[in-house]
């Protein structure tokens, strides 16, 4: 099993490798690299497996590369582009893939880089963007409407005191632009009051990191298009760490896997009358005691499968 490198930590490594079933050859699919570690696992467990990997970060495709490289040279192509736009960006329209992984959670390297501003240590610029182009968290903060702000706030965040947050970042920027996370800080606790935890200043950064990055639109978008890339057979798994994310996918999951998706009053099917697969996870799969011990950051790890029919 590959080791953590310096880049990131992979998580659930062999429950992933027991949906995907790389045993059995053909093309795999990692939508998110990171540093390499799970697309590892797939070639080292799968030796006639062929990978393909993306990723939006250029720092996570060289570190994939050269831990790639020492594993099954030859047998990789790596992608610098979003997973939403992957199968494009590789060339791999009308190409049956056996297995596609998408771990949906930031590297630890990006957490750890203060430079990213994924983090709300002290100090740390307001920036999170996966790639390069976006808006800045800061951009957003200076510039959206206090309803836009409160919705980021309420929908990504889960917050309810999401319109009052709103209205303070607004007052404070009218005073200096928000640059990095001492300013967001201190209206967050302002707005949350003394009891503020430290779980409810991550909720809030995350909230922003989704809005900078489009993450549940690219999740959306992403999800049919590997659907009906698999091979019959071919599974789809996806490691989400946060309940929006999660529910998307679980949704998702349940429909393809109903024989019948129209309106409930509808007298007469009109769908497609037949499942597109099947659900291999009834519950969504944790990480086990001891891998929270060795790495607390898969702690929110929740894996789901589904196999095409």
């Amino acid at each position: 099993m590959p080791a953590a490198s310096a880049y990131h930590v992979p998580v659930m490594t062999e429950e992933a490798l027991r949906l995907l079933e790389p045993e059995r050859g053909g093309v795999f699919v990692d939508g998110t690299l990171g540093g390499g570690g799970h697309a590892a696992a797939i070639l080292e467990r799968g030796p006639e497996a062929e990978l393909i990997g993306f990723d939006r970060d250029p720092e996570a495709i060289e570190a994939a590369r050269e831990r790639l490289e020492g594993v099954a040279p030859g047998r990789f192509r790596l992608f610098r582009s979003g997973f939403e736009e992957g199968l494009e960006a590789a060339g791999l329209e009308g190409v049956a893939v056996q297995g596609v992984l998408l771990d949906l959670g930031i590297s630890s390297h990006q957490i750890d880089e203060d430079a990213r501003g994924f983090t709300f240590r002290r100090g740390a610029p307001l920036d999170m963007r996966m790639g390069e182009g976006a808006e800045t968290a800061a951009d957003l903060l200076n510039s959206l409407a206090e309803e836009e702000l409160a919705d980021i706030f309420y929908h990504y965040g889960e917050e309810r005191r999401a319109r009052r947050l709103a209205r303070l970042v607004v007052e404070r920027r009218k005073e200096s632009p928000f640059a990095n996370s001492d300013d967001l800080l201190e209206v967050i606790d302002r707005a949350l009051g003394p009891r503020t935890e430290a779980q409810d200043r991550a909720r809030l950064f995350q909230a922003l990191r989704i809005a900078v990055n489009d993450e549940l639109a690219a999740l959306d978008e992403a999800l049919p298009r590997f659907r009906d890339a698999l091979a019959p057979g071919g599974v789809l798994a996806v490691m989400a760490y946060h309940s929006l994310e999660d529910r998307r996918v679980k949704t998702a999951f349940r429909e393809w896997s109903a024989s019948c998706v129209c309106p409930p009053k509808l007298p007469v099917c009109r769908c497609r009358g037949k499942p597109l697969g099947t659900t291999l996870t009834r519950s969504p799969l944790r990480p086990s005691d001891a891998e929270v011990a060795r790495n607390p950051r898969s702690r929110s790890a929740r894996l789901r499968g589904w196999r095409k029919a």
